[in-house]
């Protein structure tokens, strides 16, 4: 049987290594106390929008796209948030890291 998990999924969408962009998607029901926490904001739904990416304490980790596809107008059926930044592994693990906080 499978077991129903109702937390959020999230992984670097993008292969290992340097690139010019990286990716960070998270997946999950109500996804918007994420949203709020990562941008102080709510986001309109499938509009790209360039915004700062800061830790808890607001220092700047990088700037890029925010994507909100809200759910069930998505690829998963669930709220999607895309995180599109500079492509280097030490930001994409901040964005991770940030998002699990």
């Amino acid at each position: 049987m499978l077991s129903r998990h109702h937390d959020p999924i999230l992984a670097i969408a993008t292969a290992p290594g340097r690139g010019a962009v990286g990716i960070v998607r998270v997946s999950g029901k109500q996804l918007a106390p994420l949203v709020q926490a990562l941008f102080g904001r709510s986001l309109p739904a499938r509009e790209a929008l360039y915004l700062p990416f800061t830790d808890a304490a607001g220092v700047p980790i990088d700037k890029g796209l925010a994507i909100f596809f809200p759910g069930p107008n998505s690829f998963t059926g669930e709220d999607v948030l895309e995180l599109q930044a500079h492509g280097g592994p030490v930001v994409l693990q901040l964005l991770l890291a940030r998002c699990l906080e």
